[in-house]
This record gives structure tokens, sequence and C-alpha cells, in this order.
């Protein structure tokens, strides 16, 4: 009969982010031993809080599934000799497998019999085998910074004080961490007294409610955000929940109740993000919002415990709050007594990046790759001049009391002092937006001047790093180049900038030629940082739902303007699925294996000797005069639909005239016709590297 397996790991207190990774690794890890094992199970759930992590398994069989194996023995020419009796090569093989001759079969390999011993293995006892598995299903958890403690050689998140495992009535016993399994856990710390002894999994769930533990990550989530938004309408107001603190918030409690708090309405006065932000980021509180979407004087706060007490508790976090708060409106007021512009000459104290000077050299370059780019993208002399006074300032924040204390308002306050010192609107909110997109998902630049602005900023950082030696590598990306490469493209697509990414990348390089010594040539950088790029490329046209061999043929044609990769390479796929797709393909690669062998691409119009070369020649000629202006203008569509318009000639030409001919000059000719023909296609992707089914 099958029962239902019980484990919980009870330990200190672990870090919220610890918390999610180790539930889904607990029920992976378990799923895949559990198969290993042979045990047919139900379903598997991990839960958890901070100071417990749980797993539960659904009707797991009594005893293991029997083992049936074949072991390879030798050949059965090899077995016997010539009489027909057993040699000592298949005698040796049934002493080592404990068989007996008539128990072999017969199997092929190939045209070859061999025999094989059929083993049976009785399934273990299910309790026997978890507690063989359990130590190993706990110690192969991993966590991004595990701990020892007292003499003990076991690594954890945190300390394991108790381990509860039960297989429906019984206990699972093993030793682990210098514990002893068994039937008892523990309630919330501060609400529960002593232990809890559990008879069997269902009973769990119900007494460690009772112990004001909900240990179902997803329900107390739940719970906060009802509990939240409802004490937020009952002060006429709203939350607007960051998933992430919400998250967060989940991880850190164990029996949440929400609460309600204020502060004084005169702190309304300093900008919302001042106040937000001690109150998300240092707080874990949610501040609350009017009906305009305007910040109220109030905040919900998550207490990990019960109702009793809840003004005290609301007393103290507003008295936290309260100090935090008066430091920001310090911190604020100290700043506004001198002009952004003023703090940019503290910039030559703060360094970029070791060996690539400092945060004032960094505005330098990032103001003459901007001009740069300002020229390219068709910025007037007006726009040009917002570009190069937000330029001067995007990064003069960093020496600001506000973001040194609260690192995560760069931009955010550079445009508060911006809009506070009388600069114009436009330049402010660059400063702003050069820092845009800060992570996944985020909000591109929506101006010319953050785009251009954010452009600079980034692609300066990528060069510096690849040029010095620093480059992503795995996992490890301490500098975030990938996102900064990605924000590059998705700034240029979105924006639909056509940008050379080569002349972006010798740009940059060029800034950083005086005064600082790079290890890696312009041509060595291009090389790597193109390649990079490709990379990400790849990323986004599979995210767009492009086929791999799609993106393949596309970025095969060039890559070196991001935009243009996703405009052919969305055409491409469109074209895909009209009819004359796979006949112009069969076609194109009968072309294309020809070309190969072609020299170049000049023809000699007066070897053209038969009528079917003329005329693919001369439509081929028309066909190229009508690409031209279609491919300045970006319309790929429209070119790959005149594109099949040569296929009748090509096939007309393949019926009626031999390419490989004795005559050198002839067959040279008509190489390099072909070849045209493949050039003019590469002009949208690489034909060649598209994959046609049957």
């Amino acid at each position: 009969m099958a029962k239902d397996f019980l484990l919980e790991i009870g330990i200190e207190e672990m870090p919220a982010r610890f918390l999610n990774p180790a539930l889904d690794q607990l029920k992976e890890l378990a799923g895949k031993i559990f198969h290993e094992k042979r045990m047919t199970h139900g379903e598997i759930a991990a839960y958890g809080t901070p100071r417990r992590l749980v797993l539960l398994v659904k009707e797991l069989a009594e005893r293991q599934e029997p083992l049936e194996k074949e072991v390879k023995g030798p050949a059965k020419k090899a077995a016997f000799d010539v009489d027909g009796n057993p040699t000592k090569a298949i005698q040796g093989f049934l002493r080592s497998q404990g068989a007996r001759l008539e128990d072999l079969v017969v199997r092929n390999i190939g045209q070859v019999e061999y025999l094989y011993a059929v083993k049976r293995e009785e399934g273990q006892p299910t309790d026997k085998v978890l507690a063989e598995i359990a130590p190993g299903l706990i110690s192969g958890l991993n966590f991004p910074k595990p701990m020892r403690w007292g003499s003990l050689e076991m690594r954890f998140a945190r300390p394991i004080r108790w381990l509860l495992a039960l297989y429906g009535d019984q206990v699972v016993p093993f030793k682990l961490a210098g514990l002893q399994s068994g039937r008892s856990t523990y309630g919330h710390r501060f609400l529960s007294k002593g232990s809890l002894d559990i008879a069997q999994p269902a009973e769990y769930w119900v007494k460690i409610r009772e112990a004001y533990v909900l240990v179902d990550p997803a329900e107390r989530k739940e719970l906060i955000r009802q509990q939240v938004q409802e004490l937020a309408q009952g002060e006429g107001g709203r939350v607007q929940l960051d998933e992430d603190l919400l998250d967060e918030i989940t991880n850190i409690v164990e029996w949440p109740t929400a609460l309600c708090g204020s502060f004084d309405r005169n702190y309304l006065e300093l900008p919302a993000a001042v106040l937000i932000t001690p109150m998300q980021e240092h707080q874990r509180y949610f501040p609350v919002l009017g009906s305009g979407g305007e910040l109220l004087n109030k905040f919900i706060a998550v207490r990990n415990g019960t109702k009793e007490y809840i003004d005290i508790v609301a007393a103290g976090n507003e008295k936290v709050l309260r100090a935090r708060l008066a430091d920001a409106k310090f911190f604020f007021e100290e700043d506004l007594k001198q002009p952004l512009s003023a703090k940019v000459n503290g910039l030559k104290k703060v360094v970029f990046l070791e060996g690539l000077g400092s945060m004032a050299d960094k505005i330098d370059r990032i103001g003459a790759l901007a001009d740069h780019l300002a020229a390219s993208l068709g910025a007037d002399e007006a726009q040009q001049e917002k570009i190069q006074r937000a330029a001067l300032l995007v990064k003069a924040d960093l020496v600001t009391h506000m973001v040194y204390e609260f690192p995560e308002l760069q931009g955010v306050m550079g445009r508060e002092y911006a809009i506070r010192n009388g600069e114009e609107a436009l330049v402010a909110e660059a400063v702003f937006e050069h820092y845009l997109p800060r992570f996944a998902g985020d909000r591109l630049p929506e101006t010319l001047a953050g785009r251009i602005l954010s452009l600079a900023d980034k692609m300066d950082t990528i060069v510096g790093c690849f040029s010095i030696g620093i480059q992503p590598t795995g996992s490890q990306d301490p500098y975030a180049l990938r996102r900064q490469a990605l924000g590059i493209c998705h700034i240029c697509i979105e924006g639909k900038l056509h940008l050379s990414l080569k002349e972006l990348i010798a740009w940059s390089y060029q800034g950083y030629c005086e005064g600082v010594e790079l290890k890696f040539s312009l041509e060595q950088v291009t090389s790597e940082i193109e390649e990079f790029f490709k990379q990400r490329l790849k990323g986004i046209l599979n995210d767009r739902g492009l086929s791999y061999d799609t993106v393949e043929a596309v970025l095969a044609a060039g890559f070196d303007d991001v935009t243009d990769v996703l405009d052919r390479g969305l055409a491409l796929a469109s074209f895909r699925e009209q009819p004359a797709f796979a006949a112009l393909m069969l076609a194109f690669n009968r072309a294309n294996n020809l070309a190969k062998h072609a020299a170049g691409d000049a023809i000699e119009e007066s070897r053209l000797e038969h009528s079917a070369e003329q005329e693919l020649y001369r439509q081929l000629t028309s066909l190229a005069n009508r690409v031209e202006p279609l491919q300045e203008e970006r319309r790929y569509t429209e070119i790959l639909a005149l594109v099949t318009t040569i296929q009748q000639p090509l096939n007309s030409f393949f019926e009626q005239v031999m390419v490989m001919v004795e005559d050198e000059k002839v067959k040279a000719n008509r190489l390099a016709l072909l070849k045209r023909i493949v050039h003019l296609s590469n002009r949208v992707a690489d034909f060649s590297k598209i994959v046609v089914e049957g």
C-alpha cells in the first residue's frame, strides 16, 4: 500500500533569496533520485519558510520496482568448443555472474550472436531505501554562500537544527550533521513553544498551522497581497505591488500580518523617489498611493506574527522610518546647495575602472561618442547642444549625498537635481534615461538624447572592458556587459536606429587612445565584440520566434546594423511561408553549389553563348537594378518577392546549359553568373544556411 513521505529540514533563518532556488532544487533532486531508485510515487511538492525546507512525496510505493538487467557475455561461437562443450570463457562469465548456462539468452549485435545473463534484483522496502537516500538528498542542495557550524564538515545554507522524516506513520531513521531524524518539528519561533510530535504526514499540515506557520510560500504570498491591498483601501489609497519585494517578504516570515503606519506629511515635499527608496529598499515597506498616483504619508509593513500588540509594532516601524526620512531630507537639502554642474569636477576623484581612468574621463568619452552618434542619427544643432549639456551632467549625481547613501537612485536624482537647477527638461530626462534599461524588461529611453547617451555610455564600458581583457566568462559577468550589449540592441531595434556596430566600436576605442594603456588592438577588440553581439542577437531573434536556421541565415549575411538584422529576419520568416519558397530554394541550392567553384562574379557578356544564359543574365541585371533602391529603403519583403522571379530563367538555364564545360573561360563566365545570383540573394540572408524539410 502506498504511503506519503514527508521530510522537513529545520534550520536557522536563511536569507530570503535562498529559499525559492532551494525549493526548486529539492523537488528536482527528489524526482531524479526516486526515478533512479525505481520508486513509484505520485505528486512531488516542496514547501518552505525561512526556518524549514519541506518535501512531500504523495503515494510512495512500499517497495522499489524489481530490477531486471542483462549482462553481456562472450560471443556464442566463443562460448562452446567444436564438441559443443562450454569454454573457459563462458565458464568464467557464469561464475562472475552467479548464473547457470540454461539461464543465458542470445542477443544479436549486428550479425554476431552474444550470450547474456539475465539478472533480477528484488526491490528493497521503501523505508530502508529512504533511510539511505535522505542524507544525500539534503546534502545535495547547493546555496550561494553555504556555511559550516561547530566542528562539522557539513555545509548548508544555515545550521540544521532538526530533521523530521516520516513514511506513513513510521520514522525514517538516519543521521546527518550530528542529528538523528525523528517525528518532531517546531512551530513559529515566538508564537509556539516546545516541539510538536507528528504522527503521520497528513497531521503535519494541521499542527504546523496551529503553531503559527504557513509552510506554503504561495499561500503566504497571496495572504500578504490580500492584506496589503485591503489595508491600503481602508486608508483611501492603493499599493502598486513590487513583485520582487513581495517575494522577499514572503520568504522572511512564517505567519504574515500586515500593518499600516504613517509619517509626517511635510516629508511629502520631497521627491517621491527619495521617500519610496528608503521604504522599499531598506525597510521593506509598501508605499501607499492616492487615487491619482500621488504618494500618501502612509506605508504598509508586514510583521512575522499575529495582530496582538500591532499598534506597538506599527509605532516601532514609524520610528525607524522617521529616522530614515530625516536622513534623506538632510542629504537632499545638502545636495541642492550646489548645482549639479558644480559636482562634475568631483568625478575626477571617482575611479571608473582600474586602468580605464576616472569618471571624469568617462564623461569626456561619452561626450565625444555622443557627437558621432548625433551626427549619424541626424540630430540638428539645437539637439546636439542639449545632448552635450546632458553628457556633461550624466554622472554628476554619483558624488551627491543621496546617491552615495542610496546607489539605486543614480540617474533618478540626477534628473531631479537637474530640473531643480533649471536645466532644460530634455537635458534632465536624458540624464535619467542614459541608465536605461537597468534590468531585463526595464523601459527603454524614449528621447533621442537619452538613446544617444545610453548607447555611448554602454558601448564605452564594453569597449573599455574588452580592451583590457575583462570579458564575461560562463556565468561570471561582474560589469554586466551582457546586459549592456542587450540594452544597445534593444535601444536600436525599438528606436529603429540604423548604426554601424563596427563604427561604434571604433569611435569608442578611439576615446581610450590617450592616457590609457590598452592590452588589445582595435582589430582584436572589434572581432571579439562583434562575436559578443552576435550571441546577443541570436537570443533576441530566437525570442522573437524565428527558427534557428532563419537566425543563422540572416546573421551570416551580416549583422553590423543590429536593427537591420531583425528586419531581414522577420521578412525571411514571412517569406518562408510562401508557396514559392521551396521551389526557389531548390534552384538556389543548385546555383550555390556550383557557384562555390567560381573565382569571381565578373561576367563577360560576349561569352554568353546560349540563349538561356543570355536571358538569365538579362533578367538578373534587370532584377539587380530593381533591388538596389529597395535595399536602400530596407524593403526586404519586396526584395524576396522579386528574387523569386529569377527562378524560371534559372531553371531554364540549368535545363539547357552545361555549366562545367571544357572551355575554361566559358565555364568561368557561367559560374560567375551563378555567383552573382547568390550574391543578390545574400542581400537579405545566406540561403545556404536554411534547412528545407524533405
